[in-house]
């Protein structure tokens, strides 16, 4: 996976915004002004945090521990660093994007759920 990828992909969700707040080097996708995404934009390979459901984050991190670990800067508890080094597919990289986004979006109000899907 390619940042551009990445990007298009965080973009195509619907209320997502991009910006740099943390410097240039840094870019962060939110929803309804929540975080779901980061990525550093001169990783090599690339890499990008995203948020996970606590049981699921211990899970991905044993089964691949070379590509999968506690975020740094975040909440390990929370949040996932994955590293796009080929273990896993562009379909589950995707996934955890889904995934993240999905949980910052079930923990918003109701009626800004409601203006998501319209």
């Amino acid at each position: 996976m390619h940042i551009e990828q990445l990007r298009d992909y965080c973009l195509s969700k619907p209320g997502t915004t991009e910006s740099c707040p943390f410097g240039p080097d840094t870019l962060v996708f939110k929803v309804a002004d929540k975080l779901f995404l980061l990525t550093g934009l001169d990783s090599q390979p690339l890499s990008f945090s995203v948020k996970c459901d606590p049981a699921y984050a211990l899970e991905l991190r044993e089964r691949h521990p070379h590509t999968v670990k506690g975020a740094y800067h975040m909440n390990k508890r929370h949040w996932n660093e994955v590293v796009c080094n080929g273990e896993l597919t562009d379909e589950m990289l995707l996934h955890l994007v889904d995934h993240s986004y999905e949980l910052v979006v079930a923990g918003l109000p109701r009626k800004v759920r409601e203006q998501l899907c319209k």
